[in-house]
């Protein structure tokens, strides 16, 4: 692997905007870069894995995780316990790779505070008329608990300017494509070029 700069991505949406779908297409066609696997303590979803979507643990494990400060954040969402372990983000960074992290805006506060460097993107719908038919179709949920999310929607896209970038996923492949923008125009930076092309600038500026 070459030298690089690893970067911690923090990636925040309401449900239903489609954050997964597209930061699934990102590492998927993006190399050196992972999404950080969280704890939780609710139900397995169908066709989901543990170690590869969430680490499904119960509450007293999670408690106990809690209690040895193993997250960098953590928060209750829908009645449903979710970390970020510090151990998993720190580990994928050292290795050189960058880290997308998918949290709710309460956790990128934390994140901010503990990770400065921490490139933050917030993911919008088009409208609250297709967020609510986004999240009528996925068949997930009754409709008072759609209802409850559309609530928590609201609440979650006030936060909006507190994040550097902001996508608005209309046309899938354009929100992708501005996901991907953003990653490379990171890369890019000063911090990251730094590091990743020490020999070069080295070279360049020796007398």
């Amino acid at each position: 692997m070459a030298n690089r700069s690893a970067q911690l991505f923090v990636i925040s949406a309401p449900s239903g905007a489609g954050k997964t779908s597209l930061v699934q297409a990102l590492v998927g066609s993006t190399e050196f870069i992972t999404i950080s696997v969280s704890h939780t303590t609710r139900n397995v979803r169908p066709g989901e894995r543990d170690g590869v979507d969430y680490f499904f643990v119960d509450d007293a494990t999670f408690d106990g995780m809690i209690a040895r400060a193993e997250f960098i954040e953590h928060a209750q969402v829908f009645g449903n316990l979710y970390g970020t372990s510090r151990g998993v983000v720190d580990h994928a960074l050292r290795a050189g790779h960058d880290v997308v992290l998918e949290i709710d805006w309460q956790g990128a506060r934390r994140i901010r505070t503990l990770y400065p460097q921490a490139t933050t993107i917030f993911i919008v719908p088009p409208s609250i008329g297709e967020l609510q038919k986004r999240l009528e179709l996925r068949g997930e949920d009754p409709p008072p608990a759609i209802e409850r999310r559309m609530h928590e929607a609201r609440a979650e896209m006030s936060h909006y300017a507190e994040y550097e970038y902001l996508i608005v996923n209309d046309v899938f492949a354009q929100a992708l494509d501005d996901l991907r923008a953003i990653v490379r125009a990171v890369r890019l930076s000063q911090r990251a070029q730094i590091v990743a092309q020490a020999a070069v600038l080295h070279e360049l500026v020796a007398s």
